[in-house]
This record gives structure tokens, C-alpha cells and sequence, in this order.
């Protein structure tokens, strides 16, 4: 009995090690003892994690180890999956965005989302943008808003000509960075990423990667990749998930790039990292 609980203790502390913390100055998100149910089948356990500001966190692990899970949290979009239950904390800027009294959709507002698969909506490329702005009750300068943001998605150049077009007639790689301007278009603090890149051509997804580090200047970005390459050359900090024997998706360490992909606490990690698990 006491030598498994002095094993136990040891992993603690191991964990603990692997896992980097900030000053709450620095916060802008922060995960306590997040699990997730969908339905009766318990997907992530016991995350707990800190986003400091203006930095660019990758979320990476093997397929199904609640990446993805992870990342709706922040933003509530696991609300909209039926049977879906989260508990422990999530802070947006100190505020827990699951009290009862938070708006979920602004929280989404100020916690922008871009999927997998670029999904504009079947509207111009103007009214993409516009989109989010107008929901907000903002019809002064909209023009302003669609050029700032498309700008800021460095898409401007390339469809200021064509802004009444459809934004379903533009390509794969447009669609996507018109889907980031329309996140941006309503001046968020956070941009969720889920895997941006994967559904795009080499071309394409280094127009994404140059963007994402162009945008951590004024946002910070989490972003969900499964390509350890992009993860080295974008993030500033890694996040390793990882199943358990349990199924269950767990976080084993989280730290820098150098660290994470340098210098890894957790054995699973160096595993991941260099290839011979995944």
C-alpha cells in the first residue's frame, strides 16, 4: 500500500512539472478541472490549463484524445451538442463562461471559431463579414468594418473587386481566411482554430500559418492541429492530450515549444513527438 501511493505521489508531482503556469495578469482563458460527457460517456477529465494573452497555443495528440473537446469548451459550442455536460471551471478573463447569467453567444462573440473545413455563408463576401457586426446592432461604418477585417485576414487585396460575389465562389484557401475576417470582424480576444489548414494545399496553408503569426500580435489563437510540423513552426506553447487505459482524453504537459519539443517531462510526449506513437 505505501509503495503504490509513493508511486502515485511521483507521478503527481511529474505532472505537475509538465504542466506551465502564468501570472493571472497574463490570462486571457483558463481551464479548472474541465471533464466532459457527452451523454453518459465521459470524453476529457480533469484539464486544467492557462492561455496567456497574445500567444498562440497548439492543442496536439493522437485522433479521438479530446482535442477538439477541449477547444469548443472555451466558447460554449459544446452547448449545442445534445446530451453534452461540462463541469470544473472556465475563465474568460476571470468570468466562469458556464455561470448561468453569461450569454453564451457573447461569449462566442468575444471567443471567435474557425473550423476544419472553411464554411461561409451562402451570402456575399461582404455579407459574411458584415455578418457578426450587424447581429451586434453596428450599421454605422460597415464598410469600414469589412475592409479592416478582410485586411486583417490579408484577404482585401484579392476580393476588394469582387466584395458582392458569393463567398462560397472564392477558393478553399480564400474561403478559410474569409471565414477568419468574419471571426474578426467583431473584435474578439480569442480565435479558436480547429485543424484550419488540414481541408487546404501547401500553398494555401502557409498563407493560413503566416496569418495565424501576424494576428497573435493583436489576438491570441488556440488551434487544434494534429501536424507537428505547423505546431512548431506557428505555436508559442504546446498542449499534449493524450487517451489513458481509462479511454478517457487527459492533458500530460503543456509548456513551450522548446520544451515540449525539445526537452519532454512525460515519456508519452517524446513518444507523440517523434513519431513512434499516433
Amino acid at each position: 500500500m505505501q509503495i503504490t501511493l509513493y508511486i502515485r505521489e511521483i507521478a503527481f508531482h511529474a505532472m505537475q512539472e509538465s504542466i506551465i503556469t502564468f501570472d493571472n495578469e497574463e490570462l486571457v482563458l483558463e481551464a479548472e478541472n474541465m471533464t466532459v460527457h457527452y451523454g453518459p460517456t465521459l470524453a476529457v477529465e480533469d484539464v486544467s490549463v492557462q492561455i496567456p494573452r497574445n500567444a498562440i497555443v497548439s492543442l496536439i495528440g493522437p485522433s479521438g484524445c479530446g482535442k477538439s473537446t477541449v477547444l469548443r469548451c472555451f466558447n460554449r459550442m459544446n452547448d449545442l451538442i445534445p446530451g453534452t455536460s461540462v463541469t470544473g471551471n472556465i475563465k474568460y478573463q476571470g468570468l466562469n463562461v458556464y455561470d448561468d447569467e453569461v450569454d453564451a453567444t457573447d461569449i462566442r462573440f468575444r471567443i471567435g471559431m474557425v473550423f476544419q473545413r472553411p464554411n461561409p455563408f451562402p451570402k456575399s463576401i461582404y455579407d459574411n463579414v458584415a455578418f457578426g457586426p450587424r447581429v451586434n446592432g453596428l450599421t454605422d461604418d460597415l464598410d469600414k468594418v469589412v475592409e479592416e477585417s478582410l485586411r486583417r485576414a490579408a484577404l482585401w487585396d484579392e476580393v476588394k473587386d469582387r466584395l458582392n460575389e458569393s463567398g462560397l465562389a472564392i477558393s478553399g484557401g480564400q474561403q478559410q481566411r474569409l471565414c477568419i475576417a468574419r471571426a474578426l470582424a467583431v473584435d474578439p480576444d480569442v480565435v479558436l482554430m480547429d485543424e484550419p489548414a488540414s481541408a487546404l494545399d501547401p500553398i494555401s496553408t502557409q498563407a493560413i500559418e503566416d496569418l495565424i503569426r501576424e494576428l497573435s500580435q493583436e489576438v491570441t489563437i488556440i488551434i487544434v492541429t494534429h501536424n507537428m510540423q505547423q505546431a512548431t513552426r506557428v505555436s508559442d506553447y504546446s498542449a499534449v492530450m493524450m487517451v489513458g487505459e481509462d479511454r478517457v482524453g487527459h492533458l500530460i504537459e503543456y509548456g513551450t515549444n522548446e520544451q515540449v519539443f525539445g526537452n519532454p517531462v512525460d515519456p508519452r510526449t517524446e513518444a507523440y513527438v517523434t513519431g513512434r506513437i499516433g
